[in-house]
């Protein structure tokens, strides 16, 4: 089999950059400007570019690698999720290829050049964006499944993707329906944006539905700037000292990393759990049943996500399956953060 690739010097001719910008880009080097990496990785997935490496690979022997591409790489969300992925790709005799990105960066893109770099037979993307186009798509021409996302703000048709994912907006729906329930009215939010086309927007979107559906107006939004530990204590901590958005009873959290945090900065304002502040969130990390007290969520089921996105993946690959978007259920596992008022 002869292998017919183009070479560095005609990526940065049709990209309109230095040999060396797409040298850069082709190691995933961080000083390359965010434009300039478009470009090039545009012209890469455009025509089908395999560097030299690659293409001796190719003659050498078959490919049994499946890609990985982790979008997110600090999430302890995503550990057991990719310990389960890997055991099952493992289980079925192929090799599973893992590259982790940073949350601002294009999955797809980098699935792209990974999918000729590596002769993928499939691509899974744990994580990614809700908004994904027919056009963004074009550059992965092998089977890939979505895991733990799907695209309610694109314009993918359901019949031309499949994931693996939570029904986010009503999961976030029945965790605040939990807290109403418990005779919770002064229910505050903990999200990173209410418009930002992702799943801080659909699990705000269940929140503001549960509090609509029960006559009740939001007893305030707390925006972090990032999905960790730090950012959700920075975020609450600034609100409690705002006298205007600290009258709540209980905080929804979208996730349980950022719920961690917002509990570390509620203790050190004075706020005891749950007495003076109930709180409930979203994932079920292990981390976070043994914080005091233990966290109330609702738990993903993470090794199920991650083999049934193989399991899809590998009936796509085979032939064997149609896309589809497959939503698995969350299971409520009671702390000690809630109390009834």
């Amino acid at each position: 089999m002869q292998v017919v690739a183009v070479t560095i010097k005609d990526i940065a001719r049709l990209s309109g950059v230095s040999i060396t910008t797409v040298s850069r880009v082709l190691n995933n080097r961080p000083d390359v400007s965010a434009e300039s990496r478009r470009k090039v990785e545009a012209v890469i997935a455009s025509t089908n570019y395999i560097p030299n490496n690659s293409a001796r690979e190719l003659v050498r022997t078959d490919s049994t690698n499946i890609g990985l591409v982790v979008r997110g790489v600090s999430n302890p969300f995503y550990i057991d999720i990719i310990q389960a992925i890997e055991s099952a790709v493992t289980d079925a005799g192929f090799t599973m290829v893992l590259q982790q990105i940073g949350s601002d960066k294009d999955e797809i893109a980098h699935g792209a050049i990974m999918q000729r770099e590596k002769r993928l037979r499939g691509l899974i993307f744990l994580g990614g964006r809700f908004d994904y186009t027919p056009e963004d798509v074009t550059s992965i021409t092998v089977p890939f499944v979505c895991c733990s996302y799907t695209n309610p703000y694109g314009t993918l048709l359901e019949g031309n993707y499949s994931s693996v994912s939570i029904a986010d907006e009503d999961t976030a729906y029945e965790a605040v329906r939990y807290l109403i329930e418990k005779g919770h009215q002064r229910i505050a939010a903990l999200i990173t944006a209410t418009n930002d086309r992702s799943i801080s927007q659909l699990r705000y979107e269940g929140y503001v539905k549960a509090l609509r559906d029960h006559g009740l107006e939001s007893g305030g939004v707390i925006c972090t700037e990032s999905y960790d530990i730090r950012g959700a204590y920075e975020a609450m901590a600034a609100a409690l000292q705002d006298k205007n958005s600290g009258d709540f009873t209980a905080l929804f959290a979208i996730s349980d990393n950022m719920a961690i945090g917002a509990m570390r900065a509620l203790r050190d304002g004075g706020r005891r759990v749950p007495e003076d502040c109930s709180i409930i969130a979203i994932d079920g990390l292990e981390l976070s049943a043994y914080i005091e007290p233990p966290l109330t969520t609702l738990c993903q089921p993470m090794e199920q996500m991650g083999r049934e996105s193989v399991r899809q993946l590998l009936a796509l690959m085979n032939g064997e399956g149609e896309h589809m978007q497959h939503i698995l259920p969350t299971e409520l596992r009671e702390g000690r953060s809630v109390e009834k008022i």
